[in-house]
C-alpha cells in the first residue's frame, strides 16, 4: 500500500482498523519509491541519479560478473542509494553506493534451461559498487541484455499488504477474523495489493500473490525490501503468469552492508 501523504495513511488506518490496531499498523510504515519512467511521472520528473532498469552493470574494475554453475546471471536493475538516501533516512542505515541486481535468466534453448536449478541461492546476486570507481560492464553471453531505461524514484510511504502482516503485529478481534490477513481483506481490500504490476524499491513489497515476501528474524523484525520488479513488455522480461521478482535482505545484514545475504523470490500466478 502506497501513500503520498503520511497523514492520510494514519487516518485510513485508524478509521478502518480502529484506534489501537490502526496505530499499530501505521507504525509499520516504511519509506520507499515507485520506480517510473520519467515520461510516466509528473511533468519535469527526471531520472534519479544512476537508477535504471536493464542496461550494462555498474561494477568496480576488480569485480567479476556473477554466475551460477558457469552460467552468467542477467543484470535487471541498478539502484543509486546515494540519490535515494535523503528520502530513506533511517531506512537506509548504510550507503552502499550502487546496487546491481542480478538474476539467472539465460538466453538458451528450453532443453538447456529446464536443467538449471532455479531454486539454488546462486541464481540471484546483489552486488554493491563504489560510484566513483564503477564502470559499465556488458553482460557476457548467454546472459540476457535488457535495454537501459533510466527511472525516476518517486518517494512514497508504504504499508505492508496483508500477506506480510503477522497475527502478532496487531491487536484485533480474533472472534471476528481468523487472522491478520482476514482483517485486511475485509477492511482494506481496495488498498491491499495496489502496487501490483509495478517496479518499486525499499518500503514494502506488493504481495498480492497470497504468499509472504518478507521473512522474519529471531526478534520478529521483517526483512528489508530492496527491489520489486514486475513483468515488463518494453524491457522484454517476464516470469510465468504475471510473475513478480522480489529482492529482500535481513535487517542486520543491511545494517552491516552484507549484501551477500540478500534473497530473491519469484512469485507468479
Amino acid at each position: 500500500m502506497q501513500f503520498d501523504d503520511p497523514g492520510i495513511l494514519n487516518d485510513v488506518c485508524t478509521q478502518r482498523l480502529g484506534e489501537r490496531a490502526g496505530r499499530q499498523f501505521a507504525a509499520m510504515a516504511r519509506r520507499g519509491f515507485r520506480l517510473i519512467r520519467p515520461a510516466e511521472g509528473a511533468e519535469g520528473a527526471e531520472a534519479t541519479g544512476r537508477c535504471r532498469l536493464g542496461g550494462p552493470a555498474l561494477l568496480e574494475p576488480e569485480s567479476r560478473w556473477p554466475e551460477h554453475d558457469g552460467v552468467p546471471l542477467s543484470l535487471h536493475a541498478v539502484l543509486d542509494t546515494d540519490a535515494l538516501a535523503p528520502w530513506l533516512g533511517a531506512e537506509l542505515p548504510v550507503r552502499p553506493g550502487l546496487l546491481n541486481f542480478f538474476y539467472l535468466d539465460p538466453d538458451v534453448p528450453y532443453e538447456e534451461y529446464r536443467t538449471l536449478d532455479l531454486y539454488h541461492s546462486g541464481v540471484w546476486r546483489v552486488v554493491p559498487a563504489d560510484p566513483a570507481r564503477a564502470v559499465e560492464v556488458t553482460a557476457p553471453r548467454p546472459a540476457r541484455s535488457y535495454p537501459a531505461i533510466p527511472v525516476h524514484a518517486a518517494g512514497v510511504t508504504m504499508l505492508p499488504d496483508c500477506w506480510d502482516v503477522e497475527d502478532g503485529d496487531l491487536d484485533y478481534d480474533r472472534d471476528e477474523h481468523w487472522g491478520a490477513a482476514s482483517l485486511f481483506l475485509t477492511e482494506m481490500a481496495d488498498l491491499d495489493g495496489n502496487t501490483a504490476g509495478s517496479h518499486c524499491a525499499f518500503g514494502w513489497p506488493d504481495t498480492s500473490h497470497t504468499l509472504p515476501v518478507s521473512s522474519r528474524d529471531a526478534d520478529g523484525r521483517a526483512a528489508v525490501h530492496l527491489l520489486q520488479l514486475a513483468e515488463d513488455a518494453e524491457l522484454g522480461w517476464g516470469w510465468g503468469d504475471a510473475g513478480t521478482l522480489y529482492f529482500t535482505i535481513p535487517a542486520e545484514a543491511l545494517a552491516a552492508g552484507d549484501f551477500s545475504r540478500a534473497v530473491a523470490q519469484l512469485l507468479c500466478g
